[in-house]
């Protein structure tokens, strides 16, 4: 018999036992509908979250450190393990300080973009008759980074030596102005006290220090202020994966004013503790007299993304340590691999239970045709050929039960998607997200997958079948 013939042959027989091939199908359709929609749903979080680095602008960037005051003084941290301590132990990689000299190195390596030193600190903050603590942050003008390309009102710094500032959405609600536009053109006031420098040379005439004026209370005298004109507000992204996120690796804050004016400001004001680092890496020799501590970190940008892990060999050669979340990503595709493979195993037990329901329906496909299949045997067909149709019956079950079942899967996806964004997503104002991914060769590798499991389910009964003496099987009623 051709292949022809044998396929005709099969075909009719399924279509004899409609119901029983119909019910073997339905568990092949729910198997495959199962597998796919559960490693689709573990695919789909994959990809969401490394659209989500993307759109944050994150494979672009890398983070560089040198060595800290905590480290020129030999100091170690105790205590829990945090994010701190993972900065620290970056900072021991490396075996030089973070200053201006060293940023000139990094920004000549080849495929380096620019680089942008890190100097964020807290401060008092006044404006529209408030007095709030903010974080603020430096920033270079102009800028690349995409954090400063999208703006709700205003512009950009316009020049490095500028006494203008950028703020975000969440600054200006806080000290009470409804729209951003209403915020541009306002002067902010940075606070701090006074510098003791200055009060040094500007001591009060006294007579045996008794003070020979008493001038009461100067808000002047009392506090530092340094103003500056806000030009900006930034917006934050309503849609798409970097909606409500942080862009870039440069540490967030509230307010930004021009690199140069925020590290005068931050050495100007140190903390106490910073005081006495700074003393203590002087006294031991770890630090010039003339000579300051530099930047904690820096944030380098390169031309493209395939650059990377050579800028961060140059980088490393220059005795600074760093990090990219390219360095997670190993460890990230290892747990979403482990997740798709539980997911993917829990599908295949349904298409398993559904193997048994095609060996059932073959054996009772030969006990019904067990005298048909001693006259095709009596006229010459060979074992080959009987195997061969109950073969082919099993691949049409497992190969219609695969495509309905993997458009069952892009249907319950679907409806999935759309009642997630009907009852979670739109009431929190998020925009439209896909969790599932149905790559083509996940609903691909489901259908042969189903079609295999459907022949190896055919494998008894077939050889049961080959294995019919005609003389009997032409006996049996």
């Amino acid at each position: 018999m051709s292949f022809l013939d044998i396929l005709h042959l099969a075909l009719r027989n399924l279509r004899q036992a409609k119901l029983r091939a119909t019910l073997t199908t339905m568990g092949v359709i729910v198997g495959v509908s199962v597998i796919v929609t559960m490693v689709s749903f573990g695919l789909g979080l994959q990809s969401n979250m490394l659209e989500r680095f993307k759109a944050l602008d994150l494979f672009n960037e890398i983070q560089v450190f040198g060595q800290g005051l905590s480290n020129l003084v030999g100091s170690n941290r105790q205590g829990p393990r945090d994010e701190g301590d993972r900065s620290s132990r970056r900072e021991r990689q490396a075996t030089r300080i973070l200053d201006d000299a060293g940023v000139k190195e990094i920004a000549a390596i080849p495929g380096v973009m620019y680089v942008e030193p890190s100097v964020a600190f807290g401060a008092f903050v006044r404006l529209n008759d408030k007095v709030l603590t903010q974080s603020v942050g430096g920033t270079n003008v102009p800028n690349e980074s995409s954090r400063f390309q999208h703006f709700a009102a205003g512009r950009m710094i316009s020049s490095p030596a500028a006494d203008e500032a950028v703020v975000t959405e969440r600054f200006i609600k806080d000290f009470g102005f409804d729209k951003p536009a209403d915020a541009v053109g306002k002067t902010l006031e940075l606070l701090a006290p006074p510098n003791k420098k200055d009060e040094e040379e500007e001591e009060t005439p006294n007579f045996f220090g008794i003070p020979l004026d008493d001038p009461g209370l100067d808000e002047s005298s009392a506090v530092e202020i340094r103003k500056f004109t806000i030009v900006g507000v930034l917006g934050e992204l309503k849609e798409g994966a970097g909606q409500g996120g942080l862009r870039g690796m440069m540490p967030g804050a509230r307010v930004y004013v021009p690199l140069e004016v925020a590290h005068k400001w931050a050495l100007n004001n140190r903390g106490p503790m910073s005081q006495v680092a700074l003393a203590l890496a002087r006294q031991q020799g770890s630090l010039g007299e003339n000579q300051n501590e530099g930047y904690d970190a820096a944030v380098v940008r390169v031309t493209d993304p395939k650059h990377l892990t050579a800028v961060r060999s140059k980088i490393t050669e220059l005795g600074f340590g760093s990090f990219s979340i390219v360095d997670e990503l190993d460890q990230i595709r290892l747990v979403f691999l482990i997740i798709d493979s539980v997911l993917g195993l829990l599908g295949g037990i349904s298409l398993l239970v559904a193997s048994f329901g095609i060996a059932n329906t073959m054996i009772m496909s030969i006990l019904e045709r067990t005298r048909e299949i001693g006259i095709m045997k009596a006229i010459g067909a060979e074992n080959r050929e009987i195997k061969l149709i109950f073969f082919v019956e099993a691949a049409v079950i497992g190969l219609v039960g695969g495509v309905l079942g993997v458009l069952l899967a892009w249907g319950i996806d679907g409806l999935a998607n759309r009642l997630a964004y009907r009852f979670i997503l739109k009431p929190q104002g998020a925009s439209f997200v896909d969790f599932f991914s149905i790559p083509p060769y996940l609903w691909i590798g489901a259908i042969l997958f189903a079609l295999v499991v459907s022949i190896l389910a055919a494998l008894y009964p077939a050889s049961r079948a080959a294995r019919i003496d005609p003389v009997r099987a032409l006996r049996h009623d």
